[in-house]
């Protein structure tokens, strides 16, 4: 049986669109109080906001930095990053250099961790990786990166990139990161099956706009098990299927659709949906 507090203790509730306005952080840590979930992740403009709301309460206050697209130079996210904690962020989500990584810029990718690790001090940090534009060595890379640089965590994705999070990355970093250093699932996760397949693949956090559906189907899940979590054909969770050429670098894209044709299940996927 689901233990509800346990999954709500693992969910960063979030709002960083560009539009969400004093009105939107209120009602998000009415929710986090109501549901008790472990941090709000929001934009840094809202740290102190979010401190006045959530004040008396459990929640911890998450801050994203160089949100979304990693490409600020790197004393600015650490500024950014020292900012937020001092408004009283106790946890930085920071968005890798992906293009750097790319590049195979390793110690630049390193350093840029480095700096906003050591400017967030006491906060944990988590490193969003955006997989949706790495192939699965670069995945490997970039945990490995993240953790010697002192990262708390290693996180999939922003949500604004081409695609999310899919359980077979969570497994790789899981799997490369080992059990004492966090992995945050985030992206697309909009039901109670979502969270729990990125859990089962070894995320112990997950970044959500949809916390309170996630609980609610968690409380169904009790009594109907078998009607939640019926097997799936891969193919339904596979990046491969998501892959689009408009949205990814070409050398990803290829990447992907090398994959997809090679692997086992395609015929069994092709007989269903044909």
């Amino acid at each position: 049986m689901i233990d509800i507090k346990q999954l709500a203790s693992m969910i960063d509730h979030t709002e960083l669109a560009a539009a969400s306005g004093q009105k939107k952080i209120e009602n998000l840590c009415n929710e986090a109080r109501m549901f008790n979930f472990i941090t709000v992740c929001i934009n840094p403009v809202n740290v102190k906001l979010a401190q006045e709301f959530l004040s008396g309460s459990s929640v911890k206050v998450c801050a994203v930095v160089g949100f979304p697209l990693g490409a600020n130079l790197s004393r600015i996210k650490a500024q950014e990053a020292a900012t937020a904690v001092n408004d009283g962020a106790e946890e930085i989500d920071m968005v890798m250099n992906v293009a750097a990584l790319r590049d195979n810029q390793l110690d630049f990718v390193a350093s840029d961790i480095r700096e906003v690790v050591n400017a967030s001090k006491p906060a944990l940090v988590k490193v969003i990786l955006e997989t949706c534009y790495l192939m699965d060595e670069q995945i490997v890379t970039a945990c490995k990166i993240a953790v010697a640089a002192g990262a708390a965590f290693v996180k999939t994705s922003t949500g604004f990139g081409a695609f999310g999070a899919f359980p077979v990355h969570v497994k790789l970093m899981r799997d490369t990161v080992g059990p004492a250093i966090g992995v945050k699932a985030s992206g697309g996760i909009k039901n109670f099956k979502d969270a729990w397949r990125m859990i089962g693949a070894g995320a112990n956090r997950l970044g959500t706009s949809a916390g309170v559906t996630i609980l609610e189907g968690a409380s169904l899940y009790r009594f109907a098990p078998d009607a939640w979590l019926e097997p799936d054909i891969p193919c339904h969770i596979c990046p491969s299927r998501y892959a689009q050429l408009s949205k990814l670098p070409k050398a990803v894209y290829a990447y992907y659709k090398k994959k997809c044709s090679q692997c086992p299940y395609r015929k069994e996927y092709n007989r269903f949906n044909t």
